[in-house]
Formats: structure tokens, sequence, C-alpha cells
């Protein structure tokens, strides 16, 4: 973990969320690379583009952002980046090497009734790039327990579960793992892995129409620090990510933060 995503936009969380980034890569003796995408747009009834103009505002904007920060010594780098978001975020990760993106809930959203806003839900929901959902005023803590739920402990994709690992590596960290049988099992989806097998301390097994139903129905009795779930095609959020905005009503988990992995198969 050497290499942090941060995201900007234009919510009122946005210091607190680079706060916790920070804290959180200086753990990891991390650099953080905080960024914003702004389109191109050429001024209505001109041939003029502003995109210019758009870049220097953005990196000045930054640069003011980073400066209400204690960056405890950390390496933070300022980028801008002009182009499509979930196209311009994926080419950054790959460029820059990035292990982990971490994102605000809502980026701009002003509906207090939203958990994941459209930018953060088009990130997640189109990108297969490790991401840590954080919490809005969420203050950095270590992370002790975690619960990971999976419907299939089935893993062929090399490095899937190397944020986990370097998250429990570092804190120590103590992962029970959920399996939740729902109307898709198929033979063999429990069946632990010997690389899962071996950062998992406890496993309980549920059956729920959903994973996500199995987490609502063993969530209190883990009370875990951090929540981990796997991006699949019709995996923890299926229908919750139907559209790009999820609503709390939906999402109960608002008050830790949320592990992303990328596909495991």
């Amino acid at each position: 973990m050497k290499n942090i995503l941060v995201p900007v936009g234009s919510s009122t969380n946005a210091v607190n969320h680079l706060q916790y980034a920070v804290d959180f890569a200086k753990a990891f003796d991390a650099k953080v690379y905080v960024v914003q995408v702004y389109n191109v747009y050429t001024k209505a009834g001109t041939m003029i583009k502003i995109d210019h103009i758009l870049e220097r505002e953005s990196y000045e904007f930054l640069k003011r952002h980073v400066s209400e920060v204690d960056t405890k010594g950390v390496d933070v780098i300022i980028k801008t980046f002009k182009g499509k978001l979930v196209d311009t975020i994926e080419l950054i990760c790959k460029s820059l090497d990035i292990d982990l993106i971490l994102l605000e809930p809502r980026t701009n959203s002003m509906r207090d009734e939203v958990y994941l806003g459209k930018t953060s839900g088009k990130i997640i929901k189109q990108t297969n790039i490790p991401a840590l959902i954080v919490p809005e005023g969420y203050t950095f803590r270590p992370i002790i327990y975690i619960l990971m739920a999976l419907k299939s402990a089935v893993i062929k994709k090399n490095d899937a579960l190397g944020p986990l690992k370097a998250i429990k590596n570092q804190f120590k960290s103590i992962v029970n793992l959920l399996l939740v049988k729902t109307p898709f099992h198929n033979e063999g989806d429990f069946n632990v892995s010997e690389d899962l097998s071996e950062i998992v301390t406890n496993t309980t097994y549920s059956e729920n129409a959903t994973t996500f139903q199995g987490v609502l129905e063993h969530y209190k009795d883990n009370d875990p620090d951090m929540l981990c779930v796997v991006r699949r095609k019709r995996g923890f959020f299926t229908k919750l990510w139907e559209k790009n905005t999820i609503l709390k009503k939906d999402f109960h988990s608002s008050t830790l933060p949320v592990l992303v992995l990328s596909g495991l198969k």
C-alpha cells in the first residue's frame, strides 16, 4: 500500500476526508495523490476553449484544500486532469500505480438521505479499482475488527486480497468472514482458499436472499471497524447499484469505512 488516490469534489466534508486519507496513508508510509477531474468545455456562442482556465482554478482549489490539512510528513501530491470521470480515474490509477482509492460517500450531493452520491457511485460501479469509502465526518482510528461478507469464496484473480491483507498486517486486524448462501449459490462457493483462510480468524455461515441482507443480519453481532465486500456482477451491491446514487435507507452502514475489493474472479 504505497500510493493512495483521493479524488476531490465540492463537498463540505472534503477537508475532513483528506485528513483521514493523510492519517491512513501515514500508517502505511504511503503517498497521497489528491486529484480533481474536470471536463473540457467551450464557452457558449464562441470558439474559446476554457479548459486552461479550469485547469488553473482546479489546481488552486486543490492547493487551498491541502493547506487546510495537517499532512504529518506524508507526501501529498496535487494533480489535475481533464476528461471523463471514470475513464480518467482508470488512467490515473494505472499511470500512478494506485493501490487504493479513498472516496467520500457524497462528493457534491446536498441530499441528506443520500449515502453514495452520483460521482462516488460511478467510480465504485463502473471501475474495478479497490476503494475505501469513508463516512462523512469520520476520524481515523486503527482498524481492529473487519467483517468480510462474501457469497462465494472462490478467488482466481491474483492480488485481489492485497488491500485487505495490507490493512490486516498493518493494524493486526481480526478478519471475520461471513459466507452468505443465496439463491445463486453454486457448489464449491464456500470452499475457502488457502490464501483467504490465512487471513481469516472466524467464519460464520448464513442463508439470505442477498449478501447485503446477510450483512444486515450479522452486522451488530460483529461490531466491526470496517466492512469488506467485493465488487461482482451479481455481488453485494447488485440491487443497490442499479443507479449510481445509493440512499441511506437502502444501505445502513454509513457509520464505518467500507472496503470494496476488485472482483475476485
